[in-house]
């Protein structure tokens, strides 16, 4: 049986950090915002730029519920 390989997959982590919601990616954050909707909206349009080019992602979202993701 053949083995079907996954595509890298570029993954946007939105998360609270000092009372501001923003958006990783590789070492990078953008989109900060008091708003954690405005941040994950960021996250979803740069998610969307890269879908468009080619590549896959998803976007995940820590904190929402109180807990901190690992």
């Amino acid at each position: 049986m053949k083995m079907r390989a996954v595509p890298d997959r570029a993954v946007l982590t939105v998360t609270r950090h000092e009372g501001v919601w923003r958006v990783e990616h590789e070492g990078e954050s953008f989109g900060h915002s008091a708003d954690k909707e405005i941040a994950k909206a960021a996250a979803n349009r740069h998610a969307r730029t890269m879908l468009d080019g080619g590549r896959a992602c998803e976007v995940r979202v820590f904190g929402e519920h109180g807990f901190k993701g690992l």
